[in-house]
């Protein structure tokens, strides 16, 4: 059975942009590496990371919400469309074997904080969550210390940063698919 990862950053960025092919560069290595590439379905990032998958010969999935009114980006293999954001998240965090974060906005920081609390709170098994660049670097530094005074240790180790595609893939791989060498 494939790994499946789960890909979260903005909508925002189109072809030729730098966060485009950054993560474009992440579904080609995640497919590589033999994941499943999964993500929100729509555009940006999300269509980015599909594509390069889909380039490298892998698989993708796309988890939509009703409440948009688009349909899936052309490089989705199976759309899972969920009602509501809450669900769509909550499909996005349980179906994964890991988790990529790339740049984004709010959304993205809900589904980084998302991942994490239930990672820390042991609602969920824990799972690798990658951070690829320095943009989420103060904020996870940040947490860290304000964590760490509350009394709940350093649940930062959940969280480790990279700063490519490539090392992206081969942390997960080493985390992942350790049992099929």
């Amino acid at each position: 059975m494939r790994k499946v990862i789960s890909v979260f950053g903005s909508s925002r960025p189109r072809e030729g942009e730098p966060e485009y092919l950054e993560a474009r560069e992440v579904g080609k290595a995640l497919a590589l590496e033999g994941f499943v590439v999964c993500n929100g379905g729509y555009g940006g990032i999300m269509e980015a990371s599909a594509r390069g998958a889909k380039e490298a010969g892998g698989e993708t999935i796309g988890v939509t919400v009703d409440t948009f009114t688009r349909t899936a980006n052309r490089w989705i293999d199976r759309e899972i469309r969920k009602a509501t954001l809450p669900e769509r998240i909550a499909v996005l965090v349980d179906s994964a074997d890991g988790y990529v974060i790339l740049k984004g906005g709010t959304g993205t920081l809900l589904e980084l904080a998302y991942v994490w609390e239930f990672i820390n709170k042991k609602f969920v098994e824990e799972k690798p969550i990658v951070i690829v660049g320095d943009f989420w670097t103060r904020v996870v530094e940040t947490l860290k210390d304000e964590l760490l005074w509350e009394g709940l240790g350093d649940c930062t180790r959940f969280v480790q940063r990279v700063a490519t595609p490539e090392e992206c893939a081969a942390l997960l791989k080493r985390r992942l698919l350790k049992s099929r060498d």
